[in-house]
């Protein structure tokens, strides 16, 4: 089974032929980190592990000027095979998300009210943040967007614009409650 950070690097080079420095620029624009663990430190690590495993293949490519030679990267056919099964999977398959403010939830019993409506509001606050930069990413990004680009944001948007109407929920009913 392929990691995200595998199947981003994968995809980023299936759209084209790059070298590692030029990935860390795309993900960089598209905000990638967003929504898939991609390390700066980890693209070479991936780079090279995606081709041993014969998935990409590289090689230099002379710089015009006097800048060093780079490698290059380009997917190979079991690479593209390998990234179609991926896709397809992560498209047909939800997984669930472990995400640290569900387990503190369950901790909630351990809390004041003062202390979780707090924090509760803590963490709208930056999901309002959160929210602000996706829309201005999404801005930043031109238009028309293609369709793909335009269905991630999408989602984004949609989801933590349903995690802050829940969450506004959320905190009505702890101010509601008793003591």
């Amino acid at each position: 089974m392929m990691t995200n950070a595998e199947l981003a690097i994968l995809s980023l080079i299936l759209e084209q032929p790059r070298h590692g420095y030029e990935i860390e620029q795309v993900i960089e624009e598209r905000g990638m980190r967003d929504w898939t663990e991609v390390g700066f430190s980890s693209i070479y690590y991936l780079l090279k592990k995606l081709e041993k495993e014969g998935l990409i293949k590289g090689r230099l490519q002379q710089q015009p000027g006097r800048g060093p030679a780079r490698k290059v990267y380009q997917v190979t056919e079991k690479g593209r095979e390998r990234w179609h099964t991926a896709t397809i999977q992560a498209l047909s398959q939800p997984q669930r998300p472990y995400a640290p403010f569900q387990l503190a939830l369950a901790n909630l019993p351990g809390l004041t009210k003062d202390e979780t409506i707090t924090a509760v509001r803590q963490y709208k606050n930056k999901l309002n943040q959160q929210r602000d930069y996706v829309l201005a990413r999404r801005q930043a990004a031109g238009h028309p967007l293609p369709s793909h680009v335009q269905a991630m944001f999408d989602l984004s948007l949609t989801l933590i614009t349903a995690e802050l109407s829940w969450l506004e929920n959320f905190i009505e009913e702890l101010n509601s409650a008793d003591s």
